[in-house]
């Protein structure tokens, strides 16, 4: 079975976001965070796991889709509760961007990372309207 566009260009996107985030994370010059204040610092900390949440949600809801065109998995399996994207308040939740005091790398990640969890969201409420209405 073939797999539709925007599934590659969705796993595209969100592997290198992945990988961005990765490293940022672990090769961002840390010395430079002990200078801030300790509670931007754990912001600092809170929205990088924000960030990683919301791309391991993405790539795992991808990998059940992939799944499903590979025949390994149906659409009612893939559409249910175990496979949804998950994350709820913290994924969907927009705040960080505008944060000034966070790096900017950072509030580049939250915002790219936010706009791709969303549209997910939406293509799984998609496939799972679709499943519903079948079934």
């Amino acid at each position: 079975m073939e797999t539709p566009t925007f599934f590659n260009g969705t796993y595209d996107e969100t592997m290198a976001l992945l990988i961005e985030a990765r490293n940022y994370i672990a090769y961002h010059d840390a010395v430079s965070h002990r200078a801030l204040p300790p509670q931007v610092r754990l912001q600092i900390s809170y929205e990088s796991m924000r960030v990683t949440s919301r791309l391991t949600q993405v790539m795992a809801w991808l990998l059940a889709q992939k799944a499903v065109h590979a025949g390994e998995m149906s659409r009612a399996q893939a559409a249910s509760d175990d496979f949804a994207l998950s994350g709820g308040e913290i994924c969907t939740d927009p705040s960080g961007p505008d944060n000034e005091q966070l790096p900017e790398g950072l509030r580049s990640l939250l915002e790219r990372s936010h706009r791709l969890y969303m549209r997910v969201a939406r293509l799984d409420e998609r496939a799972r309207d679709a499943v519903a209405m079948a079934g």
